[in-house]
């Protein structure tokens, strides 16, 4: 599929999705054509479903990758073949229920950033936390994003193709300031062996992985796992939920109030009005 994976490329780019929106796209319907062994062009509406059930059925994905793999079909046929009747039929899952964001503990923090031994993945990973930033974002950033006169951090290549600014901390300043002075990167702050230039996604959730065992911490985190504290410690520490929406680059104010629950150790804290009524109203 060398022509139409030239073409689809191009369609992803012409409509300004991401570097690495554009690689899961290219990946997925490498893997659609993969599981017939021909071209998508020679496949249609049929195929479609069969596949889709072989994934919740079979090799029974996750909710967010199957809406990822579908939404690749859906641009496949739809943009790039000129067929969108192939897919309009086929319905899009309803919304899954949110849950709560995981989070970490100050003592997890602590524990894990200690378990990076190369100054190079610590910073990042650190900036990820300090900052409230996405793998990617972090990965992608330069050596001029880290203004240390205002204390901000420029985020060229934030999701959606938006730029913003984030906070920039003294402690993360001093941690990046070390980095630099050992590793003297010129241009990516994280470089890497790649094309890009810059480090890949893929080898620091390697790295956290690794660094995750070591100190006993579950599936259950993850880089973004860290995004995730980032913006619940602001809030449980007086920030406003609006400041945190435009630190984390959220649309609306809507998916950053995800974050409004509270852990449980604080609710631990809290104390019920039931407990300062007078001991004779709460006889039964």
């Amino acid at each position: 599929m060398g022509e139409l994976r030239k073409r689809m490329e191009q369609d992803l780019i012409l409509r300004k999705l991401s570097p690495s929106t554009r690689r899961n796209y290219l990946l997925y319907c490498r893997k659609f054509a993969a599981h017939y062994a021909r071209c998508p062009q020679e496949l249609g509406e049929a195929e479609i479903r069969e596949y889709l059930l072989h994934l919740i059925q079979v090799e029974q994905v996750s909710y967010a990758t199957y809406r990822r793999i579908l939404a690749t079909l859906k641009f496949l046929y739809t943009v790039t073949l000129s067929r969108r009747w192939e897919v309009e039929r086929i319905p899009f899952p309803r919304h899954r229920r949110d849950s709560f964001p995981e989070v970490m503990r100050q003592d997890q923090l602590v524990r894990l950033f200690a378990a990076l031994r190369r100054p190079k993945y610590r910073a990042l990973l650190m900036t990820c936390y300090a900052a409230g930033l996405r793998i990617s974002e972090t990965c992608q950033l330069r050596v001029a994003d880290i203004d240390s006169r205002r204390m901000v951090i420029r985020v060229r290549y934030a999701k959606g193709s938006k730029q913003r600014y984030t906070v920039l901390s003294q402690h993360l300043l001093a941690v990046l300031r070390a980095y630099w002075k050992v590793d003297r990167p010129p241009e990516w702050l994280f470089p890497g062996q790649g094309k890009s230039g810059h480090v890949s996604p893929a080898t620091v959730r390697q790295v956290f992985r690794k660094a995750c065992d070591e100190v006993g911490l579950g599936k259950w985190c993850t880089p973004h796992t860290l995004r995730h504290s980032f913006a619940t410690h602001l809030l449980e520490s007086g920030e406003q939920l609006v400041v945190i929406q435009a630190l984390l680059g959220h649309a609306t104010i809507k998916t950053t109030s995800g974050y409004t629950h509270v852990r449980t150790d604080h609710i631990r804290k809290v104390n019920s009005p039931f407990d300062f009524l007078s001991p004779s109203t709460k006889r039964s």
